[in-house]
């Protein structure tokens, strides 16, 4: 057995002992346990995702719908889809439409099923000037700009969010594989093996992970029933989520919540493996910039201005 893979063992059997260890004695201090208990104690010794078989697999999604049944009073259904083959997932957003709505935002809220107290964003939209040279220095925006209309006149719209790196800085740093690079891409995070370190929060240079401070509020009449076990299903106080493409749709063929969201057709989302696809046409036929380019992170979020430059880059 390899160094790393003894390393990679060994950090993940001391952790589940230490859970072990921790949900026996919370068992002990709180019986007879409940049916809200036995939730958290199962969820407490659950084994990674990567490491469970199809049989272990099928059985927790049935008892996350269970529960998810229970909590917000409609019949949910959760999915751990796979990757689809021949397919590699990308993003490209033109920024001569982007008018600043943040409809993409809350569309992405409402399909993730993100907290509202404390409020949880995986998209944030920066606001600059126009005449700002450095706008992919994303220290020079403003994110909570809120005037009458939008778009401001003299102004324009950067809407950042995970930007699934082929190289990504998050994962390398992450101290239980709690996170890790899915064949089409997407970048996910195993919520229940998650420790709340919050290292791929600093790794990450464009400040796209987001911490649950505090355990998180979805209204019942607004959550979303159709679940994936690595995407939407609610999260936890004191872990990491972000963007995941919405894998819960991209992998059965829907476009992401925000691109169906944008009201001006901004935003476009494809297989980069389909050369008929329009994130291909885009790619090879426009300008694109990727923010932070000179990292080597090699996004897989492109930029473009499909009706001039916009701004003087």
């Amino acid at each position: 057995m390899s160094e790393d893979k003894k390393g990679k063992d060994r950090s993940q059997i001391t952790r589940r002992k230490f859970l072990a260890g921790l949900s026996a004695g919370a068992a002990a201090l709180t019986l007879p346990v409940d049916r809200a208990d036995a939730y958290a104690i199962e969820e407490l010794l659950r084994q990674h995702f990567k490491r469970l078989d199809e049989d272990d697999l099928k059985d927790i999604l049935a008892k996350l719908e269970e529960e998810l049944s229970f909590k917000f009073g409609k019949a949910v259904t959760a999915k751990a889809t796979p990757p689809m083959d021949n397919t590699v997932y990308g993003y490209a957003l033109d920024l001569s439409r982007c008018i600043g709505c943040r409809r993409c935002v809350y569309g992405c809220v409402k399909e993730n099923n993100l907290s509202r107290d404390p409020q949880i964003h995986w998209i944030k939209v920066l606001e600059f000037h126009k005449n700002n040279h450095k706008w992919q220095g994303l220290e020079h925006s403003n994110r909570y700009y809120d005037p009458e209309k939008v778009p401001e006149k003299g102004r324009f719209y950067v809407p950042v969010q995970c930007q699934q790196c082929k190289n990504p800085p998050c994962v390398k740093v992450c101290p239980v594989q709690a996170t890790w690079k899915e064949p089409d891409g997407i970048i996910v995070v195993d919520y229940n093996w998650c420790i709340g370190c919050r290292f791929c929060m600093a790794a990450c240079p464009y400040g796209a992970r987001s911490f649950n401070w505090g355990k998180p509020t979805i209204p019942k009449d607004e959550f979303n029933p159709v679940v994936h076990y690595l995407g939407n299903r609610p999260q936890y106080k004191g872990v990491v989520g972000k963007c995941t493409f919405c894998i819960q749709r991209s992998r059965v063929g829907r476009y992401t919540a925000c691109v169906e969201a944008c009201p001006v057709g901004a935003r476009k989302f494809g297989n980069l493996m389909d050369p008929n696809d329009e994130i291909r046409y885009i790619l090879e036929n426009l300008k694109v910039y990727r923010l932070k380019e000179e990292i080597d992170t090699n996004p897989k979020f492109f930029y473009f201005f499909s009706m001039g430059r916009g701004v003087k880059i």
